[in-house]
């Protein structure tokens, strides 16, 4: 009986920390990703400063700021339009990808 409920506790404790993100697939993510690059850069590392950088990003973050887009809670013209029609697994494929990209080195 105790076996039980600590397997119980293990299964429950581990699909209360599995993250939203963890859906995303990084393969699809990339071959939605071109519309993206136009911006971002094929890899979400932007070779402008007027555009963020966005690969190496934490998913949960990406996800995060895709779905505040897409519902106009976060406010930009163009972001508000490009994610408008993004459904949640677009955004998690998406944020996959761009999340495994090596992003920006610090310097010390």
């Amino acid at each position: 009986m105790k076996i039980q409920a600590i397997i119980a506790t293990a299964v429950l404790a581990g699909a209360l920390t599995t993250p939203a993100w963890a859906n995303g697939d990084a393969n699809a993510g990339k071959a939605k990703s071109t519309v993206c690059a136009a911006c971002h850069g094929a890899d979400g590392n932007s070779p402008t400063p007027a555009f963020p950088k966005i690969a190496g990003q934490n998913d949960d973050y990406l996800a995060y700021a895709l779905k505040a887009y897409r519902s106009k809670a976060r406010s930009n013209a163009i972001m508000n339009g490009q994610a408008a029609n993004l459904s949640d697994q677009d955004i998690a494929d998406l944020s996959a990808y761009f999340a495994s990209q090596p992003g920006l080195k610090y310097k010390y």
